[in-house]
């Protein structure tokens, strides 16, 4: 089946005293995939910017980048897209002991192997992992168990954690959201010598029954990207304990969450700073 969703995501800006000069980043394209077609995206910035541009970041994310050079007291990023989401490919009936995995020698695995900026491999993150990794155990078999594992032993609280949380506190006081799951669980396995990969998108919300679904309730979401063998990606989604399907739309992915924010930019001014994200994920038709 494939699902024809109309994503709309909104940020805003708004600033204690006028920001006199910024310089902006967004990753809010859409990444074109086997089983994700991007039909449209649009991103619109208010007021309209003095310079912008777009290019691709070193993993493949679309980028829109702008200036403002005029004060400004609120800014508004609106993207809207179009995509059809199918489900990946089937996954494979029989994987390699994960031992032999973490063997594997590839040039384009190491940097999803190693340390990232906001991830670092430790004895702690080793030791979580280490029941779901039982010498010889398929690494299909073992990543899905941790997964399970993350989803029933950590509490999700938004208030338990802000962005730049360290992944090694979450670990300790096992609660967060869908971003330090996603952490922790690529801390995880990279401590057990697994290549992993932060991957951030857009998750369907399907309301109580009986219940209307609630416009700009939906959020950005996060999950992992396990190197499986045979140069085979798998995602795993540890805060709701599945492997992600057509209710998934990814964005981007890198290293860790610092790689792919939606938006980020550096600015002269602004004082205190409030901010609002709204997000809607709209099934628009769907097709056998």
């Amino acid at each position: 089946m494939t699902v024809r969703y109309a994503i709309t995501h909104v940020t805003s800006y708004t600033y204690g005293s006028p920001v006199a000069v910024s310089h902006n980043e967004t990753r809010l394209r859409l990444r074109s995939l086997p089983y994700q077609v991007v039909l449209s995206q649009d991103v619109e910035v208010e007021p309209v910017a003095n310079h912008r541009s777009t290019f691709s970041d070193y993993f493949g994310n679309a980028v829109d980048y702008f200036e403002l050079r005029e004060p400004v007291e609120v800014l508004l990023v609106r993207s809207q897209s179009l995509v059809e989401r199918s489900a990946p490919p089937a996954e494979p009936t029989e994987s390699l002991p994960w031992s032999r995995v973490a063997e594997a020698n590839s040039p384009t695995l190491v940097e999803f192997r190693l340390d990232s900026p906001m991830i670092r491999r430790s004895d702690a993150f080793r030791e979580y992992a280490a029941p779901s990794f039982p010498r010889g155990r398929p690494v299909m078999e073992a990543v899905r168990d941790l997964t399970r594992r993350i989803h029933q032993e950590f509490e999700f609280d938004t208030k338990a954690t802000e962005v730049h949380t360290a992944v090694e506190d979450v670990l300790q006081q096992r609660a967060g959201v869908c971003q330090d799951f996603a952490h922790v669980q690529i801390a995880c396995l990279r401590s057990m010598g697994l290549a992993a990969r932060y991957v951030s998108g857009y998750l369907r919300t399907v309301p109580p029954p009986g219940r209307p679904r609630l416009v700009g309730a939906d959020a950005s979401h996060a999950w992992v990207a396990v190197h499986c063998g045979n140069d085979e990606w798998i995602e795993f989604d540890p805060t709701n304990d599945l492997v992600p399907g057509d209710g998934h739309v990814t964005a981007g992915w890198g290293r860790d969450y610092r790689d792919v924010p939606p938006v980020r930019g550096v600015l002269i001014g602004g004082g205190s700073t409030q901010l609002r994200v709204s997000v809607d994920v709209a099934p628009v038709e769907e097709a056998d």
